[in-house]
């Protein structure tokens, strides 16, 4: 979904840096061979998250959602030097895809992959994380968040991607992903252990602070 005029948007490519040869690589390879390629970050999202990791240096990242691995390469570019990126997903048929372009970034020591139910796998990480980023199944957003607030640091960020849902959110009418888009949305908004913003950038990112 894109929320700027098409004219907008085309200026706002054509003004900004274009993805490295392994990122592009990896789109055309996604929108060839992988169902829904829609759901990949893209340049300008990942740019946005490559340079948010690079200002704030994490020492540890969670991913939740895996896919093809396009946005956990972007935000382990701006990992500390002894950073490292935890990414899991529950579809194990993407992950030689995933571990090859992490391979061709140069970035196979930063990122470990897991396969899995992230309910089921996030509670046994022994980590504090400087930031988590949830692009998963929409209808767990809220039990992510719960899951995943206490292991992160005062002063780090939990970003959550597809937070307006192709507009969907201010419709009357709300299937069961909106539903629970909407649910987490509110939900952080009336944390008061956190500060948060939504950035209409491609299809919204709710990004929250969780205050000191």
């Amino acid at each position: 979904m894109r929320f700027l005029p098409d004219n907008i948007d085309k200026y706002i490519e054509q003004n900004s840096s274009t993805e490295d040869d392994v990122l592009r690589e990896l789109t055309r390879e996604t929108y060839l061979k992988v169902q829904m390629p829609n759901m990949l970050s893209g340049n300008l999202q990942g740019k946005f998250l490559e340079m948010f990791s690079r200002l704030i240096q994490p020492k540890r990242i969670l991913e939740i959602g895996t896919f093809t691995g396009y946005s956990g390469i972007c935000l382990a570019r701006g990992l500390a030097p002894d950073g490292l990126l935890y990414t899991i997903d529950i579809n194990e048929e993407l992950a030689p895809m995933v571990t090859r372009y992490v391979a061709k970034a140069n970035l196979t020591s930063k990122i470990k992959q897991f396969i899995g139910d992230a309910r089921k796998l996030i509670p046994d990480l022994n980590e504090t994380f400087d930031l988590v980023f949830i692009d998963a199944d929409k209808v767990n957003y809220p039990v992510y968040y719960d899951l995943v607030l206490d292991k992160v640091r005062n002063g780090g960020y939990i970003i959550a991607d597809n937070v307006l849902w192709d507009g969907k959110v201010v419709e009357d009418t709300k299937d069961k992903d909106t539903l629970a888009i909407v649910a987490y949305n509110e939900k952080v908004v009336k944390d008061n252990r956190v500060e948060n913003f939504i950035l209409p950038l491609r299809d919204g990112l709710n990004i929250a602070r969780k205050k000191s």
